[in-house]
């Protein structure tokens, strides 16, 4: 029996499903997660073979501890995994630390996680990049901006989402970035490019091959969601569009990735922009080698009548899936955040738009940042009925049309 380590299986709150469709495919799943076992959730519980709580998953000594208790308990460990982008540098020192070789170990990390080293990798797959600018002085970045043009956007060149992201629209900009932005932290400072983020997910098996692949759609950037504390919006497609899917592909070979589930970001321009493309074309943006955050698994699988915890669980134990894809339709995720003068209650959506919804919930405080407050996840055949509902639940008094 293969020995799977699942790496806060807990939250997401959605990732025991990872956990069940593993163990239905007769791994031996062993938890390491810092929430007491009598709080997990009984499907989370009955998902694993064995928990080990830690005080906390920041603790690099509890966590080595608890990997080296399981092998001293259950012998060689074949994977370690947390599907989490929190915690890829962590997996990958367990998995270097305990030659754990199925895997990103320590010294693949530098490409997939600083943005700066991923543009090179784009480029080899044949994908324009934006200019880019290592912060170091204030005058060397308004070289830059001089350069490029305002504005310019600025973030962590190893973060997260889209944690401490700044647009730059002037030099008195530049320097109030200068005054915020956090100490001995490297940013990195890019053109701005006029584009709305459409993504490449999917599901990559032992030799590069992927098993399923979609692609989702973001209308509004997450900088600005952030930053303007926005509603959130974003959309599964129904199919993906063929230069999305060449791509992605191209990515996934570019970066070696194998046995993943990956979500690669791109912009698909608004308009023509000098050294990038032509409105429409595909621009490179970052690469993530995990899952799409929060419900979005879920959300895939509405989209196509599918089960993509199962499609990866089974690219662990048998390195190929007979999951079958259903019908394609468009998922909407609709953040809808607090404090905003809504026109239409939670009632009214659930009286007009019951039949669509598959979820409804409120978000994680630690996810609401990017993903508002309030989540609605709804199923629409045509992109007409898409945005009819987008229009319906985030319109506020005050914006009803003339």
């Amino acid at each position: 029996m293969k020995n799977f380590i699942f790496i806060s299986p807990n939250f997401p709150t959605n990732y025991w499903q990872f956990c069940r469709e593993l163990k239905k495919n007769g791994l031996n799943v062993l938890g390491i997660g810092d929430q007491p076992y009598d709080e997990l959730t009984q499907n989370l519980k009955d998902s694993m073979n064995e928990y080990y709580k830690v005080s906390s998953l920041e603790n690099e000594d509890e966590v080595y501890r608890a990997v080296a208790f399981f092998i001293f308990k259950h012998g060689r460990i074949d994977w370690l995994e947390s599907n989490n982008e929190y915690w890829l540098e962590r997996d990958a020192k367990l998995r270097t630390d305990f030659n754990i070789t199925s895997g990103f170990q320590v010294q693949d990390i530098p490409q997939v996680k600083f943005k700066s080293k991923m543009k090179q990798y784009y480029i080899k797959a044949g994908i324009p990049v934006a200019r880019y600018h290592l912060v170091d002085t204030l005058e060397n970045c308004l070289e830059f901006a001089a350069m490029v043009g305002y504005p310019v956007v600025a973030k962590p060149d190893n973060g997260v989402g889209a944690s401490h992201t700044f647009k730059i629209s002037s030099d008195e900009e530049m320097k109030s970035f200068f005054e915020l932005k956090w100490p001995n932290t490297q940013y990195i400072m890019e053109e701005f490019v006029n584009g709305e983020v459409n993504s490449y997910d999917a599901i990559i098996d032992s030799e590069g091959n992927p098993m399923f692949e979609t692609g989702n759609v973001t209308p509004m950037s997450i900088m600005d969601i952030v930053n303007n504390e926005d509603n959130s919006i974003f959309y599964i497609l129904k199919n993906l569009p063929e230069d999305t899917r060449a791509a992605g592909r191209a990515t996934v070979k570019s970066f070696g990735v194998k046995s993943r589930f990956v979500h690669f970001e791109f912009f698909r321009l608004l308009k023509d922009q000098e050294g990038l493309g032509k409105k429409g074309d595909l621009v490179a943006l970052e690469v993530n080698m995990r899952p799409s955050g929060g419900v979005t698994p879920d959300m895939i699988d509405f989209a196509h009548s599918t089960d993509v915890y199962k499609i990866w669980a089974d690219m662990i134990a048998f390195d190929r899936s007979t999951m079958p894809i259903g019908e394609h339709v468009y998922c909407a995720f609709a953040g809808r955040r607090d404090g905003k003068d809504f026109i239409m209650s939670h009632a009214d959506i659930q009286e007009k738009y019951g039949s669509n919804i598959k979820m409804m919930d409120r978000v994680p405080d630690v996810l609401s940042g990017a993903m508002g407050n309030q989540m609605y996840v709804a199923v629409f055949k045509t992109q007409k009925e898409l945005n009819a509902f987008y229009q319906d639940i985030l319109r506020c008094r005050g914006e009803e049309e003339a």
